[in-house]
Formats: C-alpha cells, sequence, structure tokens
C-alpha cells in the first residue's frame, strides 16, 4: 500500500525536476519551459503548498503559469523568439551536424516545423 506521505513526497522531488528542466528551457529552445513550469504548479499543489505559492508568485516564472492558466495564450515576444531559435538551432544541426545524413536532415525539418506549429497554435497574448 502506498503511502500518502510517499506520495507528496514523489510529488515533491517530481515538481523540483520539472522545475530545473522549466528553466533549462527558458535558454534552450527544444525543451518546453511553460509545459514543464505547469507540470511543477500540478505536482506542487499535490504536494506542497509552500512551493505552489513560491512558483505562482515567483516574479520570473509565476508569470508564464499564470499567462497560459488565464489565457491559453502565449506573449507575442515569446513566440518570435521560441520560433526563431527553434529555426537557428535546427539550421545549424541540419547544415553542420547531420550534413552527411539525408534523412536526419529532413527529421530535424520536420521537428522544427511541427513544433513551429504548435507554438503558433496557440493565441497570441497581447498585454
Amino acid at each position: 500500500m502506498v503511502n500518502f506521505a510517499t506520495v507528496k513526497t514523489v510529488l515533491t522531488i517530481l515538481g523540483l525536476l520539472s522545475l530545473g528542466l522549466g528553466v533549462v528551457g527558458i535558454f534552450v529552445p527544444l525543451l518546453p519551459t511553460t509545459p514543464l513550469l505547469l507540470l511543477s504548479a500540478w505536482c506542487f499543489v499535490r504536494s506542497s503548498e509552500r512551493l505552489y505559492e513560491w512558483l505562482i508568485n515567483n516574479r520570473y516564472l509565476g508569470e508564464y503559469i499564470r499567462n497560459f492558466r488565464e489565457y491559453r495564450a502565449i506573449p507575442l515576444r515569446a513566440k518570435i523568439l521560441s520560433v526563431a531559435l527553434i529555426w537557428l538551432t535546427i539550421g545549424y544541426c541540419v547544415v553542420t551536424v547531420v550534413d552527411e545524413y539525408w534523412w536526419a536532415q529532413i527529421a530535424m525539418l520536420l521537428l522544427a516545423a511541427a513544433i513551429t506549429w504548435h507554438i503558433l497554435s496557440y493565441a497570441t497574448l497581447r498585454k
């Protein structure tokens, strides 16, 4: 039988892990920041009220979660920056890293197109 304290501990660890990856995702274009921060919030609301309040009220990270929860939208600046970084990063990899493998180039370009479509499919938050 699973202990309630064990579940809370596992959720706290998962929340901290996704929080760390979400912060890295701010700087690494292929790591999705907002979904990871939303996962952290979900874990924390079920495991630690203190961590949840800290995350929601954090001046840097809380805005990602609040904007998405309230508006299901992404700010225009974030959309432009995300799409540009994705294409720059994947474009560089296509030209330099997998330049001898046409199938890998096509796969990476399809991945970039899919990520771009996903980002652009959300409404644009205008503030």
